[in-house]
């Protein structure tokens, strides 16, 4: 049996819809993995959510008037080097 990754939650929500890889299901994706746990680093969107690009996916969020914060910070990939990261909190509801 094959040893599940990465946050439970968030693997629900990429199973449960937004198959695909087209940018759209990346934001989708990651607008349900905010509702859940409300920050998502790069290193977790990339393992958990399957978004190899989420800074692009975090602007064109932005520019669809939602308010998504950076913070830097210092995150571990799985095979333990350390990188500077940036994790993204979602600060708020949309704005039109």
């Amino acid at each position: 049996m094959e040893k599940e990754k990465g946050h439970p939650q968030a693997a629900q929500i990429t199973r449960d819809n937004h198959k695909d890889n087209s940018a759209h299901s990346q934001r989708m994706r990651l607008l349900a993995a905010f509702e859940v746990r409300r920050s998502v680093t790069t290193i977790e969107a990339r393992r958990d959510l399957d978004i190899l690009m989420p800074a692009a996916r975090v602007f064109e969020l932005r520019a669809r008037g939602y308010d998504i914060e950076t913070f830097w910070i210092d995150g571990l990939t799985e095979c333990g080097r350390k990188h500077r990261v940036a994790r993204y909190v979602l600060m708020g509801q949309r704005h039109e």
